[in-house]
């Protein structure tokens, strides 16, 4: 499985919804099958990945929930639809562990990133656990904690 690393590529956006509501445990990269309308509105950043989701069906992987408005300039004998599903591609053993991990062991897919890789947009997959009320609690005190030091230790130098 390919461990997703966008540090080369420049990011178009990130789902942080995800990282709040869920805990991330393994990343993977994959493609987007997308129109040309929808690569300019990438190039323009008009993409939101907040209730976006991976769907595995017919041994596939389809992107739901991310939304891409097109820009008034482009496609114009093209009807435009924002919330379209589209296909991810993935090598066909990362499709058969994502399908083991969703269907048997209770994990969510979710797109956690988008950016681009040698001018390709790529989507960040993430396997996740959902997060209870108590678990999101005990991350932002946390983290708030955290900070707490980092501003102690800051004054201290």
């Amino acid at each position: 499985m390919t461990k997703a690393k966008h540090t080369t590529g420049s990011t178009i956006t990130q789902n942080k919804k995800a990282r709040h509501d869920f805990t991330i445990e393994e990343r993977l990269e994959g493609g987007l099958v997308l129109q040309g309308w929808e690569v300019k509105s990438l190039r323009a950043g008009r993409v939101q990945l907040r209730d976006s989701y991976v769907l595995l069906k017919g041994g596939e992987a389809w992107l739901f929930g991310a939304l891409i408005s097109p820009l008034p300039s482009a496609s114009t004998h093209v009807e435009p639809e924002p919330a379209r599903s589209r296909k991810v591609l993935l090598h066909r053993p990362e499709i058969n562990r994502l399908i083991g991990a969703v269907e048997r062991k209770g994990y969510t897919a979710v797109a956690t990133a988008l950016y681009w890789k040698k001018g390709r947009a790529k989507v960040e997959l993430g396997l996740a656990k959902g997060k209870k009320a108590h678990d999101k609690r005990a991350a932002v005190k946390e983290r708030e904690w955290g900070r707490e030091q980092q501003r102690v230790l800051k004054h201290a130098v």
